[in-house]
């Protein structure tokens, strides 16, 4: 199934508050859990790319006090959203939220002990900036743990996907979910685009039926 690009930033309002109104619970503790297995350490630095609403550092936050947080997205509204959700989860000096262009990082060589990002990908029309950013901003001996959709092979796989896991949602959100699946990239072009970058050591993989993992484990 040929890639169809959907908008990088979901900015409006509406958008952001629908957003963080669907149910993305169980995803999201699976991915806190697993990425807090790819940085064994009590302290460390974190860089969360294409933050959203923030619900994924507050559930690492939780979990590791010992480790400081930068949530980072292009849309205004979902920052906003999210450190409101950051005040209610009583967080606010573990957790800092930035508007910044992942593939444009404001951060210098080497300052993130782990790099963790769920579902930025299938929003870039070019994803290999962030993919060099990704490996300049760790420090040697980091880790990383990026996950996203993967573009099934058929509109009917596609179809079928979003009738699984948004047949409750509205006619909207299941469009917003139909568009991304459509947005994603197969398993074979991550890794090529993580080859081009530097990235040939961190283990790619499907990790769902509509999801592949990226991963690297930190040194020490």
């Amino acid at each position: 199934m040929k890639r169809v690009l959907e908008p990088e930033v979901m900015d409006s309002w509406s958008e952001a508050v629908e957003y963080d109104s669907m149910d993305f619970s169980e995803v999201n503790r699976a991915f806190a859990e697993e990425a807090i297995a790819v940085l064994p350490r009590s302290e460390g630095m974190v860089l969360d790319a294409g933050t959203g609403t923030a619900r994924i550092p507050i559930l690492i936050a939780k979990q590791k006090p010992g480790w400081q947080i930068i949530g980072i997205d292009l849309s205004e509204n979902m920052l906003k959203i999210g450190e409101r959700n950051i005040r209610a989860a009583g967080i606010s000096s573990q957790v800092e939220l930035a508007l910044v262009d992942a593939k444009k990082l404001p951060y210098i060589d080497g300052q993130f002990d782990l790099v963790i990002s769920n579902s930025i990908v299938h929003h870039l029309g070019d994803p290999l900036p962030f993919f060099c950013e990704v490996k300049r901003v760790l420090k040697p001996g980091g880790g990383i743990f990026l996950r996203d959709l993967q573009r099934p092979k058929s509109e009917a796989d596609r179809d079928r996907l979003v009738e699984e896991y948004a047949g409750d949602c509205n006619q909207h959100q299941k469009q917003l979910f139909r568009d991304s699946l459509q947005a994603a990239f197969t398993l074979e072009e991550v890794q090529e685009m993580l080859n081009q970058a530097g990235n040939g050591d961190i283990k790619v993989y499907t990790s769902s039926d509509r999801h592949w993992t990226a991963e690297k484990i930190a040194i020490g």
